[in-house]
């Protein structure tokens, strides 16, 4: 695959997780007695990672997040000279992903902007958890979602598999971090809802970054020194 290919891969896989993740938490988390709640936004991130994974993964690897890309680059699976091409098609992605969602939200009467899906702590966690949690939360989360991603995509294991692997795995991970962070888990994500909202999202966007990146890199080396596939018994 050339390199546009695979960058506009990126790109389209992360509006989409955007739009369709942050598109439920906007649009229909709580909709009058239909609204879909934490249940449901974490299934919709799922959703939108495991269809795109399929969808696009041959062509790109199906990153459609930059922690996810600083993982694998530091597990030995993915080339340095294409981690800053990837993360901007990412961000670039996220930003083009929340302004559709702008577009459609805006469209009702009586529309504010609010919190729109951004990503925060204290006062703008969901259930008010401090900057602490909130960075333990991001970097463990990161972590765990790193880690999911190598093995289901090990050459021993059952690859055509990994997609559901994953996106049940970012599902997981929403149930679990709903409530202290809003989930980031990716810094696209949390930087395309924070700069609509800009004030207190933008003035936290840094914990959205830093946490996830340092959960990824932290996995991808427990995973190179522990379990690389190179250092496994072949039989």
């Amino acid at each position: 695959m050339t390199t546009s290919q695979k960058l506009a891969a990126e790109f389209i896989g992360t509006l989409w997780l955007v739009l369709g993740g942050c598109g439920s938490a906007v649009l229909a988390a709580a909709y009058p007695e239909l609204g879909i709640g934490f249940v449901g936004v974490s299934l919709a991130f799922g959703l939108t990672v495991m269809t795109m994974a399929y969808a696009v993964g041959r062509i790109s690897g199906g990153h459609f997040n930059p922690a996810v890309t600083i993982g694998l680059t530091v597990g030995g699976h993915f080339d340095r000279t294409m981690v800053l091409p990837y993360m901007g098609a990412q961000v670039i992605g996220g930003l083009t992903g929340a302004g559709l969602l702008y577009l459609i939200a805006s469209g009702k009467p009586g529309f504010e902007l609010g919190t729109f899906a951004a990503n925060g702590y204290g006062a703008h966690s969901p259930g008010g958890y401090s900057m602490l949690s909130a960075l333990v939360t991001e970097v463990v989360m990161t972590f765990m979602f790193i880690l999911i991603i190598l093995g289901s995509t090990h050459k021993k294991s059952p690859r055509e598999l990994a997609g559901i692997a994953i996106g049940l795995g970012l599902t997981l991970i929403h149930l679990i971090s709903i409530p202290v962070t809003n989930t980031s888990v990716n810094p696209a994500r949390s930087t395309s809802q924070a700069l609509f909202v800009g004030g207190w999202a933008l003035s936290q966007l840094w914990l959205f970054w830093l946490a996830p990146l340092v959960g990824a890199a932290l996995a991808g080396i427990f995973y190179k020194t522990f379990i690389d596939p190179s250092e496994i018994d072949p039989d």
